[in-house]
């Protein structure tokens, strides 16, 4: 028997108490997590449109899994860890505390696979964002195109929230044309010789949308010929320090996201930490220090209570044994199938 240790009435019921404080604590950190898995899916959703409508939820869903599971599994021992300390009572556990501990044992294992997920988002919020506001910045002209005249209001307000300007930065909005044609005089010379100089027939310039002004400049927003140094009094762009946002919104906006999944991440990590220290390991205790009870007619006799009823070894090497068992069953399972559909009849299994 691994980690021992012997229990009196006095220290057993000390453990059902703390355990059942500990347990409703879980619950209540099982619905911090589940608001934290709402509150992420809102967020997501509110900027679905510059993601391409293909951002994924895996991580606010499995915050909310993880929420549900564990106010559900925190509920049921703390109703355990009250109902320990009535003899009778507990007489109606025995029979599924196995089932319990192992499903506490999977919820352990999923919170811990949500955090690895939350810290490892990042990488596929990066590529749906930069094709996201790509495309975002290619429909900001369309605001008289059905399904897309929201755009550039949706454009505008992310730039103006984060602080940022185009996809990496400013001179993305160089390389596109943002500016519908119907505000476009076809008849000027220097329309029709920028619309003719580019090979796809756009109107590029070197302007930006007014939402990458920088309010904090004392200088009166630049957001023309921003390249043209003739075109303004006193100014320089390469080397005068720009009024506008100069980073972009990809990076912004991963890092606001990055951020908030993380810090969740942080906090599903000691909620784990302490699950499993605490509250599954004091429950494996409770479980076993009741069932070794020498006189159930004498409550107050001393009785063992261990995490594990072998070695770290001998329960390792068992829990294989369990698996090849059960692959080998399924393995005899399979050839019996396959004989009945060559024979026609079903085989009898002997046992001598």
């Amino acid at each position: 028997m691994t980690l021992k240790i012997k229990f009196n009435l006095q220290k057993r019921v000390k453990l059902a108490q703390g355990l059942w404080l500990l347990n409703w604590f879980c619950v209540l950190s099982s619905i911090v997590i589940f608001g934290m898995g709402l509150f992420l899916k809102i967020e997501l959703k509110k900027r679905s449109e510059v993601m391409d409508n293909a951002e994924s939820h895996l991580v606010p869903n499995s915050l909310i899994l993880v929420g549900v599971f564990g106010c559900a599994i925190n509920c049921f021992g703390g109703k355990f860890c009250y109902d320990s300390l009535d003899p009778s009572k507990f007489a109606r556990w025995k029979s599924i505390l196995k089932i319990y501990l192992a499903f506490c044992l999977l919820f352990c294992f999923l919170t811990f696979v949500t955090i690895i997920v939350c810290f490892l988002m990042r990488l596929c919020l990066d590529e749906t964002l930069s094709v996201g506001l790509r495309n975002g910045m290619k429909f900001y002209r369309d605001t008289d195109t059905p399904g897309r005249c929201f755009m550039k209001k949706t454009i505008d307000q992310l730039q103006m929230e984060f602080r940022c300007c185009g996809n990496n930065g400013f001179r993305d909005w160089f390389e596109i044309q943002w500016i519908s044609n119907r505000y476009l005089d076809f008849s000027s010379k220097d329309v029709k010789d920028r619309v003719k100089s580019n090979v796809d027939g756009k109107f590029l310039v070197d302007d930006v949308p007014f939402s990458c002004c920088n309010p904090a400049s004392p200088r009166p927003c630049i957001q023309q010929h921003i390249t043209n140094n003739s075109a303004h009094f006193s100014y320089e762009h390469q080397t005068e320090e720009l009024n506008l946002w100069t980073r972009g919104c990809k990076q912004e906006v991963l890092n606001y996201y990055a951020g908030m999944m993380q810090s969740m991440g942080i906090l599903l990590l000691f909620i784990w930490v302490f699950e499993v220290s605490e509250v599954l390991a004091g429950m494996r205790y409770l479980h076993t220090a009741l069932e070794n009870i020498e006189n159930p007619e004498d409550p107050e006799c001393e009785s063992e209570g261990w995490l594990l009823e072998k070695g770290f070894k001998e329960t390792f090497q068992s829990m294989l044994e369990s698996i090849k068992a059960l692959g080998k069953f399924n393995q005899v399972d399979a050839t019996e199938e396959k004989q009945e559909d060559a024979t026609g009849t079903p085989t009898v299994a002997t046992v001598s």
